[in-house]
């Protein structure tokens, strides 16, 4: 059997346990939140302190209202966009066509110069 500490589940310098050490906390009110999804979300508020009209329900992240017959409604999530669909609301068809021809023109030009560099060096 080892040895072992007097008090378990503490630790050196650890602080008072309870809350007659801390002190009294503050008054409470608890108010009921409601979101699309039917989720009951009941967070506490200091007395004094200023209730959110809207709170974040922690079971499906929609926002929560205070009346449970007219929630918020969900936010409207926009669908993931590529780089393409972004490249295309800034340019029309014939500017890409543009754009890739040139492109297209310079890396031949650019492979016609490294092929004739290389039969240079191969005579």
């Amino acid at each position: 059997m080892g040895s072992g500490s007097a008090i378990r589940g503490s630790r050196v310098g650890a602080g008072p346990m309870g809350e007659a050490e801390r002190g009294e906390s503050a008054p409470r009110i608890r108010v009921p939140f409601y979101c699309a999804n039917q989720h009951e979300v009941v967070p506490s508020f200091a007395n004094e302190a200023a209730v959110p009209e809207e709170w974040d329900c922690p079971r499906c992240g929609f926002p929560a209202g205070k009346d449970p017959q007219n929630p918020p409604s969900p936010p409207r999530t926009e669908p993931y966009k590529t780089h393409l669909a972004y490249v295309k609301e800034r340019r029309t068809e014939e500017e890409g066509r543009l754009i890739l021809d040139e492109a297209l023109a310079k890396l031949r030009a650019d492979r016609a110069e490294v092929e004739a560099h290389m039969r240079a060096t191969a005579n």
